[in-house]
């Protein structure tokens, strides 16, 4: 099975995967972009949001996606793969970006997936408050310093994108208890 983890930065996506690792060491966890010897290049190009052409980033971000499913997810489809990041991600930022259609975004997702969707999705859902207080503990990055605002609306446009797919999903209210939260998933992963 193949799950992503999706939403913008600081909403506890990364904190869940680790604990879901520690409960089950056998699963297969990754991250977009930077799960592959190239994803690291393109990731370090990525957030230093140096690229003027956000097609170049759209673009580098697939070229990420396709080496990633190739070397990372198609080898270990028979096992549970857990992404941090994913094709969802993708749609919404390039949507937050500006001139982007989404059935254009789509296909273009699905070419480098090789039409193979994630099984299910688990969207982190947080608010203007608690990304402020959890921002404000770290060094930003290129696309982190776009602004809070900017990163609520790729969150909504994640969450309109899952809804639009189809794709099984659980919203989670990211601003809960780690504890409540990874049991949330826990109990979503068992059915």
């Amino acid at each position: 099975m193949y799950i992503l983890f999706e939403g913008i930065d600081t909403c506890g996506k990364s904190t869940q995967i680790a604990l879901l690792k520690e409960k089950y060491p056998d699963i297969v966890t990754t991250h977009e972009p930077g799960g592959t010897a190239f994803g690291k290049h393109a990731r370090e190009i990525l957030l230093q949001d140096s690229l003027r052409s956000k097609r170049a980033e759209l673009l580098l971000f697939l070229a990420d996606r396709a080496e990633h499913y190739e070397e990372v997810v198609k080898p270990n489809r028979d096992k549970l793969v857990v992404s941090d990041r994913g094709f969802i991600s993708g749609i919404g930022y390039a949507l937050a970006n500006g001139d982007f259609d989404f059935d254009e975004l789509v296909s273009l997702n699905k070419f480098a997936l090789h039409n193979d969707l994630p099984d299910r999705v688990i969207l982190f859902l947080t608010d203007m408050e608690t990304l402020k207080s959890r921002t404000s503990q770290k060094a930003l990055d290129g696309i982190e310093l776009r602004g809070l605002e900017y990163l609520l609306q790729v969150q909504e446009h994640m969450k309109e994108s899952i809804l639009r797919l189809k794709i099984p999903h659980l919203f989670i209210d990211a601003t809960q208890p780690i504890e409540t939260i990874h049991d949330e998933i826990n109990a979503y992963l068992k059915h």
